[in-house]
């Protein structure tokens, strides 16, 4: 599984999403992580819709998107 985190630099629940992010990597280390900040990656932000920060797609195997998500995930023991 791959994720795409779009987030930008003053963002708080981009933080706290950072956070959340990194205790699914430890829980699942095959998850793969990419962070982009939408200022840096406004292209591919503009590209796949993101209209707000946080915003973590969630794509399966072949890339396609599987779970779109806005705000600060969490993550349930």
């Amino acid at each position: 599984m791959h994720v795409v985190f779009y987030s930008s630099a003053f963002c708080e629940p981009c933080r706290v999403t950072r956070g959340v992010l990194a205790e699914v990597v430890r829980l699942v280390p095959q998850v793969q992580v990419v962070e982009r900040d939408v200022a840096r990656f406004a292209d591919e932000a503009e590209a796949d819709g993101i209209r707000s920060t946080p915003t973590v797609l969630i794509l399966d195997g072949d890339g396609t998107e599987a779970f779109p998500g806005t705000g600060a995930p969490t993550v349930d023991h």
